[in-house]
């Protein structure tokens, strides 16, 4: 560690607490058993980690995030338990570089355009400690990476880059050198990852301790296997761990020249010519080369930009050729299919379960996607979604009687809950146009389904 780092972190070593308070403060301002006398590394890092403000921060964090239990089977609130009478041993092996983490659980999440999702769930301790270090490594390395990332940083989102491609597709390159990394997160090399760790901090003991997790194995269906490459989703460092190892393409684009802008492992960069964009797009394949990463080939193109999306996004063409947003066709697919697996048909919740449900993905979608500059689509989505609804709603009441009653306490006319109940079970035509005079958009408002429009 260099004498600058060291001396930023020598306050926190000195004011280091009791291993004990520092596990109780987890939950509560209580120690949780004596202070042991420690042979540590030496590591200032890794006591910055262990302070007691900077583990309550990260404890709020993780507990903030809940997610499942990894390997252990312990929830976090179980995990708070276990840590109030086994913390001071698993501190002593942190600072005595013993500490080995449990291996990851595997668990698979499905992909709205098809497909299967692998993470790694760590145990709640891990997440804990994972976060720890976290916080005290992202100050220092994040400052160094390019102004062209946008991944996991502090202060930028997906937004600022999709609005930075803009400028540059506004500014008249319209070629886009679009490139897809195949399964980077299961492809890391720990070799090359640990080599690139080590030229911006010099500090062993850390550099063990996250070694240690990327050697730890994955459970899958009650067996441990041993992992030689990856750096699993699912715990606190890999996005930032990532970063690292791509921040080396992101310099040699930054030293060419290049306009650019990289969201995780999605690079995008943007060039006035085909022949340009081929030139670029060898460039990359060699620089990926060069990190034991593979350029998914099928999904990977030199093109025009508006055949193209990027972070759910893809451009159009406005009037007075100023470059606008809309949301990009797989955004939509899965948009629809996620909004179709919350609401069901068979469900038997009623209608404003189904809409409390419904509610933080479409506040959450419609602010992610805030940008997309086409109001038609939004509306045609709300009248989408209002008409699905209604259609639920009719399956509920089932029965031509019940429909009947229901829609005139609903305020409907004799005609119309008589014309929709003698078609009981056309729930999806039924919803289409006579029911719109029934349960309007007023109803939904006051039913607190949020407008997309």
């Amino acid at each position: 560690m260099s004498k600058a780092m060291r001396q930023k972190f020598v306050q926190a070593k000195r004011t280091s607490v009791a291993s004990g308070e520092a596990a109780g403060d987890l939950e509560r301002d209580e120690a949780c058993g004596p202070q042991r006398e420690v042979k540590d590394t030496g590591s200032a890092l890794l006591e910055a980690m262990l302070t007691r403000a900077n583990l309550q921060r990260a404890w709020k964090r993780v507990k903030a995030n809940k997610g499942a239990a990894g390997m252990d089977g312990l929830d976090i609130a179980q995990t708070a338990d276990y840590l109030k009478a086994q913390w001071p041993e698993i501190r002593q092996q942190l600072l005595q570089g013993r500490y080995r983490p449990s291996p990851v659980r595997r668990v698979t999440i499905a992909k709205p355009e098809g497909g299967q999702r692998e993470l790694g769930i760590p145990t709640v301790l891990d997440r804990l400690i994972q976060q720890a270090l976290l916080q005290i490594l992202q100050p220092l390395i994040d400052p160094t990476f390019s102004e062209h990332s946008y991944g996991f940083r502090p202060g930028r989102r997906a937004q600022d880059a999709v609005l930075k491609a803009r400028t540059y597709v506004q500014s008249g390159k319209r070629i886009v050198v679009d490139v897809d990394l195949e399964k980077f997160f299961d492809r890391v090399n720990h070799n090359i990852l640990v080599d690139r760790l080590g030229k911006r901090i010099a500090d062993k003991a850390i550099i063990r301790l996250i070694r240690s997790y990327l050697n730890a194995g994955i459970m899958d269906h009650g067996v441990v296997q041993a992992r030689y490459q990856g750096t699993p989703q699912g715990g606190p460092l890999s996005p930032l761990l990532a970063n690292i190892l791509l921040d080396e393409v992101d310099q040699e684009l930054q030293k060419r020249g290049h306009c650019f802008v990289r969201y995780a492992d999605d690079c995008n960069v943007y060039v006035g010519s085909m022949a340009a964009g081929e030139r670029v797009m060898r460039l990359l394949r060699r620089c990926y080369d060069g990190l034991r990463l593979k350029v998914n080939e099928t999904k990977s193109a030199v093109a025009g930009v508006m055949g193209r999306k990027f972070l759910g996004y893809s451009f159009w063409v406005g009037p007075k050729r100023q470059i606008k947003f809309r949301v990009a066709d797989k955004a939509m697919v899965g948009f629809k299919h996620r909004v179709r697996q919350l609401t069901r048909r068979s469900n038997s919740q009623s209608l404003s379960d189904i809409i409390e449900r419904l509610r933080s993905y479409l506040l959450g979608w419609k602010g992610y996607f805030g940008l997309a500059q086409t109001p038609g689509v939004w509306r045609r989505l709300d009248e989408w979604l209002r008409h699905r609804l209604r259609a639920i709603q009719l399956k509920q009441w089932k029965r031509g009687k019940t429909q009947y009653r229901e829609l005139l306490a609903l305020g409907a006319s004799e005609n119309v809950a008589r014309r929709i109940a003698a078609n009981a079970r056309s729930w999806w035509r039924n919803s289409a146009m006579l029911l719109n005079s029934v349960l309007t958009i007023g109803y939904f408002d006051r039913l607190g389904l949020p407008r997309l429009s």
